[in-house]
């Protein structure tokens, strides 16, 4: 069999712009991996900035790479100890290629034939489209790792159907993000009452995921309204996602009874505005550690502990199983689980993934950006 022709958007060196689309090799799987002929990919805030300032925090990245996590599409080739997938396979996958631990140009999703581990690949029902389903890896996997890690909040795992009620609540900030639409459908398949946050037009939206209670982030009585809300339930933690959202879950939490931690995703507000730089970058870090150091004392007063999530981290437990494996094809096949958010399809192409990070950049709500292939 000739071997497929494959091509990618590559970065061609640390901030180097635009990307650029040529040739890109093959890939051959290992004993555990597969290849997926991509369909569709979806773009995350973290594919801009790692444009932007991936030389700064990923170190390891040699140049030129390719980015991405999200893809969709059909099993092209397995490895020689894969049982679960066939060729032909419609699945959805996570490319963990920025891992240090796999640090591989060929694991990113902005090509056209993309390797992925096999624990990181899902089935998906033919009534589900490829755009649809390519918005779901990277979201699911973090809000999987902040939710029912043993070391973050350790709740017990979802099933299809959903697990009986604890008689437990969980809060999700920043329900309408990428991750927090995934982690409220996760929470309440897993058996939690979920509270959670958004701006008001989205409030329908987190509803229609699972969430029982919605509030308004905007709100400067929001921490107050939250700990009234919470004060008769048993508190199985808080997960923030958004920025500077961390302080006030702590807030939150140390108010309420029940389990004394906060999940983080990390986020805050990079500037947008300017070419970053280590230099451009000064301020906004010697905020962040100042903030840093607050949160700091205010988690030795309060109590509450923290985690910062790393998605992929579930490779190295049984929660990757738990959710690519043994819940995430039925609750699809079921219509229990809604890709989430939406796919916003810019274009078709590998030359359209650079357009999407400027469009990321420039800040896109309850929306994901996608191409298809």
């Amino acid at each position: 069999m000739a071997v497929p022709t494959n091509q990618a958007a590559w970065i061609n060196d640390k901030n180097a712009k635009p990307l650029e689309v040529k040739e890109s090799p093959y890939p051959k799987p290992g004993p555990n991996e597969l290849v997926i002929k991509n369909a569709a990919v979806a773009i995350n805030p973290i594919d801009w900035l790692l444009q932007e300032t991936g030389h700064l925090a990923f170190t390891w990245i040699k140049y030129p790479f390719i980015f991405g996590s999200d893809l969709s599409g059909e099993v092209a080739e397995v490895g020689s100890e894969v049982t679960r997938f066939k060729v032909g396979d419609r699945v959805l996958a996570l490319g963990a290629g920025t891992d240090q631990d796999r640090n591989n140009a060929a694991e990113g999703a902005f090509q056209n034939y993309t390797v992925v581990m096999d624990i990181f690949a899902s089935h998906i029902p033919s009534t589900l489209s490829y755009q649809d389903a390519a918005v779901l890896p990277l979201g699911l996997t973090t809000a999987a790792a902040g939710l029912f890690q043993e070391d973050s909040l350790n709740l017990q795992l979802p099933t299809v159907p959903p697990q009986a009620p604890t008689g437990k609540a969980v809060l999700i900030w920043g329900g309408s993000t990428s991750v927090g639409s995934n982690a409220i459908q996760l929470a309440a398949a897993a058996g939690y009452e979920v509270f959670t946050t958004s701006s008001p037009r989205n409030f329908d939206y987190v509803k229609k995921l699972g969430a029982s209670h919605v509030f308004d982030y905007n709100s400067k009585a929001i921490v107050k309204d939250l700990i009234a809300a919470l004060a008769d339930r048993t508190v199985a933690g808080a997960y923030a996602i958004g920025v500077n959202s961390l302080p006030l879950c702590v807030d939150i939490i140390a108010k309420t009874k029940g389990v004394k931690f906060v999940s983080d995703v990390g986020s805050v507000d990079i500037p947008k505005d300017k070419k970053l730089s280590g230099f451009t970058l000064i301020p906004f870090l010697l905020g962040t550690m100042s903030r840093g150091a607050s949160l700091w004392f205010k988690t030795k007063r309060t109590g509450v502990r923290t985690k910062f999530i790393y998605a992929t981290d579930i490779k190295k437990t049984n929660v990757a199983k738990a959710i690519f494996e043994d819940f995430l094809p039925e609750a699809l096949a079921e219509g229990r689980f809604i890709p989430s958010p939406e796919p916003l399809v810019i274009g078709q192409g590998l030359e359209n993934i650079q357009s999407g990070y400027d469009q990321l950049k420039k800040g896109v709500s309850a929306k994901k950006v996608v191409v298809t292939l």
